[in-house]
């Protein structure tokens, strides 16, 4: 083979390559939290035999998602603690209060991944989990719910995911003895998260 005429051989061999891996790798796009059609909420112990559920009402979230490779990352997400929600406004006013969220001086929890691993349409994801300016490293279990089109013509995306943490890691440590023993308020916090998503 001519000497000149493999150099150029090659060097069209390796552009198409990197052409073909360069669209092999952006083919994720960004997608944005529709609050209206998403859930963030949480279960509390109660009083050692029940549970309080309760979510948040305003938020804002992204991520991205290649719906080819079914590929998750990069996710971040902000939550108004003010809008915490138990169907309950006294008890609603206690979880603003500085015994727990402190709602007034810091308004928002914030979660942004660090780490995701995926198995088909299960994932893990780590991230940081920060709440009063405390952050601490937490890990949700979730799977894929769909990949489908909206009314106007704008790729949907839907996740659940389940989590747990311990309220008293972010400053939350206000409690009550009960008369039977035991704590009024138990101090693992199951987070119950389902998210629809659009491009």
């Amino acid at each position: 083979m001519n000497y000149f005429f493999g150099r150029r051989l090659l060097k069209t061999l390796v552009i198409a390559l990197a052409l073909t891996w360069t669209g092999a790798t952006v083919q994720a796009e960004t997608f944005t939290v529709d609050p209206v059609h998403s859930t963030i909420g949480f279960r509390v112990p109660h009083m050692m035999i029940s549970k309080v559920r309760g979510n948040f009402k305003e938020f804002t979230g992204t991520f991205d998602f290649d719906e080819k490779t079914k590929k998750l990352s990069q996710i971040k997400a902000e939550v108004q603690t003010v809008s915490l929600d138990t169907q309950n406004e006294k008890r609603d006013g206690h979880l603003r209060s500085p015994d727990f969220f402190d709602s007034q001086k810091f308004p928002m929890l914030r979660f942004e991944s660090t780490k995701i691993t995926q198995k088909g349409d299960r994932y893990e994801v780590t991230g940081n989990l920060t709440i009063k300016d405390v952050t601490k490293s937490v890990t949700l279990k979730g799977e894929l719910l769909g990949v489908g089109k909206g009314f106007k013509g704008k790729t949907l995306v839907g996740f659940e995911a389940q989590g747990e943490i311990n309220r008293k890691d972010f400053g939350m440590t206000w409690n009550r003895m009960i008369e039977t023993g035991g704590f009024a308020v138990g101090d693992e916090v199951q987070l119950v998260i389902e998210i629809e998503a659009s491009n």
